[in-house]
């Protein structure tokens, strides 16, 4: 995770810390050696498994390639599909020195586990386990502020319990301990001890202690771990056969490399000293709820989100509950509260998700690494995008821009030039 300039709704990224300083992000969200996929040849700069044919391939390619210079991308993998069929799957750039990355390497995915979480929460709202309107209390009466907060409260970042990332408590630990493990419950006390961003439910914005809290609930009201409830309320359902839970750091082979300057200021090191550690293997602990942290390949991210774009696990009203702009103007910003936004028809927020105009999206930057995936759902186009960075691509304190979105963007303007990302 990254600490950094937190600027509000329209470029919100869960598991991205950027340092306090400059108070950052709040949400958000292709390709490396393409991968001859058939085959399993993988080169550099080969363009590999692909059913994408004439100006659309090219296309594709053009952007992968201008975008590994362009961010100083070690690797970029990406993954486009149609109505769940490959129009274009391949890989970038290098996974380590000498190693080409390929398309079937596992990462972290992040904001799409509370993406996860949601659909979970709205599968057991269809059973009748739980309504949107419980008050938090019901559940977990103990914590500060339960009867005030609602389920619903939790799922759509209008709880206004602080975000336990952006307490000192958290920021220092992490980049002075990667490799720390961190429970849930003292991630949920550190975000509810803090002073409450605003009352419950007059403002958004968002916080990761949301989702902590919500996975608590969501194994109370299950009856079995989290973890286990994801295998059988997602990943089953949604076909997704290389996405795995882990509490510990582990990452099932094969992996994707991720490397980061992002310690560099907490550790001292000078901006004209070579700084750049692997990062592949940091604790993701503290990142979601015990359970829900995951590995994935770009494979399976297109599947999900074409998965959750057309509410295929949900009943219609609960489809809509997850991914209609139902704040659309609601939120504003608040001089207390750098998270807190306006939601707008080009970027608001759903049920963890990120709505882009048309667009239903979601992304993650951790640890020198980003995942971000889109859906139109007029077009059943699916996108996932997955980078790593160069040296190059971290500035002189240790920051790096998340190049994901950029990358989405211009993909979306080339396949839907109708019906782009917005802005």
């Amino acid at each position: 995770m990254l600490i950094g300039r937190r600027a509000g709704l329209r470029s919100p990224t869960p598991h991205r810390l950027h340092r306090r300083r400059a108070l950052p992000v709040v949400l958000a969200t292709v390709l490396a050696t393409m991968v001859a996929a058939c085959s399993g040849a993988t080169t550099n700069d080969a363009v590999g498994s692909s059913t994408a044919a004439g100006p659309e391939r090219g296309q594709i390619e053009t952007i992968a390639r201008d975008a590994m210079s362009k961010y100083n991308l070690k690797s970029l993998i990406v993954r486009v599909t149609t109505d769940g069929q490959d129009t274009y799957t391949g890989a970038l750039g290098e996974s380590m020195t000498g190693v080409p990355a390929t398309t079937d390497m596992q990462v972290r995915n992040g904001f799409v586990a509370y993406t996860y979480l949601t659909t979970m929460l709205l599968q057991f709202v269809d059973q009748k386990k739980i309504d949107m309107d419980d008050p938090l209390s019901k559940y977990l009466p103990d914590l500060p502020q339960a009867s005030a907060v609602t389920i619903k409260m939790l799922a759509n970042s209008t709880s206004g319990y602080a975000d336990y990332v952006y307490q000192p408590a958290v920021t220092d630990g992490i980049y002075l301990n990667p490799f720390r493990q961190w429970t849930t419950d003292e991630l949920i006390t550190i975000g509810t001890s803090a002073p409450p961003t605003f009352p419950p439910g007059t403002n958004w914005a968002y916080a990761h202690t949301n989702y902590a809290i919500l996975g608590k609930v969501l194994a109370k009201v299950g009856g079995k771990p989290l973890g286990e409830l994801m295998s059988e309320y997602i990943f089953g359902p949604m076909g997704l056969r290389n996405t795995h839970g882990s509490d510990t750091p582990q990452i099932p082979e094969p992996v994707l490399h991720t490397f980061s300057s992002e310690r560099r200021t907490t550790l001292g090191v000078p901006p004209d000293k070579p700084f750049y550690e692997e990062s592949t293997f940091w604790n993701p602990s503290w990142t979601t709820p015990e359970g829900a942290s995951q590995t994935s390949d770009v494979t399976d991210l297109t599947t999900s989100i074409q998965a959750v774009g057309e509410g295929t696990l949900l009943s219609p009203e609960s489809h809509r509950a997850q991914v209609d702009p139902n704040l659309v103007g609601f939120g504003h910003k608040a001089p207390d509260c750098a998270a807190c936004a306006e939601n707008t028809s080009e970027h608001s927020f759903g049920l963890a998700v990120v709505l882009q105009g048309p667009w239903i999206t979601g992304n993650k930057m951790y640890a020198g690494s980003g995942a971000i995936v889109g859906y139109l759902p007029a077009s059943k186009l699916a996108i996932a995008v997955v980078t790593s960075y160069q040296p190059a691509g971290f500035d002189d304190q240790g920051d790096v821009e998340d190049a994901g979105a950029a990358i989405l963007s211009t993909l979306s303007k080339a396949l839907a030039p109708d019906s782009p990302i917005p802005g």
